[in-house]
C-alpha cells in the first residue's frame, strides 16, 4: 500500500459519505512518461476520449478500445488505468459541466501548500478559531 492508498482509506474512514477520486490530469500524465514524443499527442487525444466519455460505460468502452490500440507498444498505461478505475470512474458520477472542473486536483493541492505554508511559519495556533482566521 503506498502513502497516497493509505491516506485515501484513512479519508474514507474519517468521511465516509466522500466521493474519492483521482487526478485525471495526474494519471493522464503518468500515462503520457511511458510514451515516445512521436505518440504522445495521438496518445493523449485517445486518453482524452475516455474520460471526455459521457458515461463510465462508454469511458469503459473507450478503455477497452485504447488498450486494443495501444498494448502492442504501450502495454502499461491501460492497466494502470484499469487500477485506478474505482477512483476514475468516480468522475463520472458528476455532471460534464462540474467534471470540467474537478478533472484535476491541483487547485486543492494548491490551497493545501499555501495553508502548510502558513502553518509552518507560525508554528502553533492559541485557539482553534486562530486557526480558522488564518483560512
Amino acid at each position: 500500500m503506498t502513502l497516497d492508498s493509505h491516506l485515501v482509506c484513512r479519508a474514507a474512514a474519517a468521511f465516509p459519505d466522500a466521493t474519492v477520486q483521482t487526478c485525471i490530469v495526474h494519471l493522464v500524465r503518468h500515462s503520457l512518461n511511458f510514451c515516445a514524443w512521436k505518440d504522445r499527442k495521438a496518445v493523449a487525444a485517445d486518453l482524452r476520449l475516455i474520460y471526455g466519455a459521457p458515461t463510465s460505460d462508454q469511458a469503459a468502452a473507450e478503455l477497452d478500445a485504447f488498450e486494443e490500440k495501444w498494448a502492442g507498444k504501450y502495454a502499461s498505461i491501460a492497466p494502470a488505468w484499469r487500477r485506478a478505475w474505482t477512483e476514475v470512474i468516480a468522475f463520472f458520477a458528476f455532471d460534464p459541466a462540474i467534471r470540467k472542473i474537478i478533472y484535476t486536483t491541483n487547485a486543492i493541492e494548491s490551497l493545501n501548500r499555501v495553508i502548510r505554508k502558513s502553518i509552518k511559519t507560525r508554528g502553533s495556533f492559541p485557539t482553534e478559531e486562530a486557526a480558522t482566521k488564518l483560512i
